[in-house]
């Protein structure tokens, strides 16, 4: 059976397009037969990878990068959303590692994994979501590392610039000269007056060189007394210590306590006075006895002059043996009734 040319270039056509889009495919980084594990990776930015770019362990490659996208709708942290795949079905990826965009060498970016150590936790299943880093590449390193190093080399060269400036200032013609003119002017007239200091102060010492003389004679003479005085010192530091030692030994609680029963005995009595109760509230607030006792007081005097005037009315004394009259005493009780009206007159 023949075969057509037509057909030929049918099926010729047919293989050339499955080669195109399975070499197509290839430089995408997806495998010839396809059946890639397919992983998604967020990242803040895409660190300079492109599709293709590959994904590598410990320095080797395993993937492929097989898009990159960019997401509006993520967190600052999560803008770009990178799709890469692992070739090698023996290769899983660890529950706790970590990826980050780096370079691989001066030239070339990639995805590099960095598998956890511990495989106890199980192994990411296929099409999960990571959140990945972007590190530094060497250029940016460098850069960082540069950055301080120019700033300090700028403030040098700056300070280089105004030393430059003053020097040149220094040694102008007109201005230059001028300023180290004025400045051995003043320096000279500094020293000066340094000199006229000193002279002043070697007057002033000599004009108060007897007086310090008598100070400290008189200091030392102090001195002496005081140490003259020691047993006299010593003694009455003593006395007072053995007066503080009393105090201390003293009983000032018993002492307090009585006084504070007497403040408040008092007090009480205060209170019932104020209070119109009590005995003495009614000798200081009562009017009638103190009517009574001024009219008693008056009586009593009446009495004691009518008896001074008048002792016959109320003793008789018999000379003879005939009966007396009136109030009868004893000699003895005469004496202290004499007593009395003399102490009165």
């Amino acid at each position: 059976m023949k075969i057509s040319k037509e057909i030929k270039l049918g099926i010729i056509a047919i293989c050339a397009i499955a080669l195109i889009i399975t070499g197509v495919n290839f430089l995408k980084g997806s495998s010839f037969l396809g059946g890639d594990d397919i992983y998604y990776g967020y990242f803040p930015t895409s660190g300079g990878i492109m599709p293709a770019s590959s994904v590598a362990v410990n320095g080797v490659g395993v993937g492929k990068v097989l898009s990159i996208e960019y997401v509006p709708s993520e967190t600052i942290e999560r803008k770009v959303k990178v799709t890469f795949n692992i070739q090698n079905k023996d290769i899983k990826i660890p529950k706790g590692s970590s990826i980050q965009i780096g370079s691989l060498d001066l030239f070339n970016k990639a995805i590099i994994l960095s598998f956890s150590d511990d495989i106890s936790k199980g192994y990411y299943p296929i099409r999960s979501k990571f959140n990945g880093t972007v590190a530094l590449d060497m250029t940016q390193q460098v850069q960082a590392m540069a950055d301080p190093v120019s700033k300090k080399l700028q403030h040098l060269m700056g300070n280089i610039d105004n030393m430059v400036n003053s020097i040149t200032e220094l040694f102008d013609e007109n201005k230059g000269t001028n300023d180290i003119r004025s400045s051995l002017s003043e320096a000279k007239l500094a020293i000066k007056r340094f000199g006229d200091l000193s002279l002043e102060m070697n007057d002033l010492v000599r004009e108060e060189k007897i007086k310090l003389s008598d100070i400290l004679q008189n200091v030392a003479n102090i001195t002496k007394n005081l140490d003259k005085s020691n047993k006299e010192i010593s003694s009455i530091l003593g006395n007072a210590h053995s007066f503080s030692d009393d105090l201390v030994k003293s009983n000032f609680k018993e002492v307090i306590s009585g006084a504070h029963k007497t403040i408040s005995s008092i007090n009480k009595a205060l209170e019932e006075t104020d209070n119109n109760r009590g005995n003495l509230s009614k000798f200081l607030k009562d009017e009638t006895l103190y009517n009574e006792l001024v009219n008693s007081n008056k009586k009593i005097q009446l009495i004691l002059d009518d008896l001074h005037e008048h002792p016959e009315k109320y003793i008789k004394l018999s000379v003879f043996s005939r009966r007396p009259k009136g109030l009868q005493i004893t000699k003895k009780e005469e004496e202290k009734l004499r007593k009395i009206l003399d102490s009165i007159h």
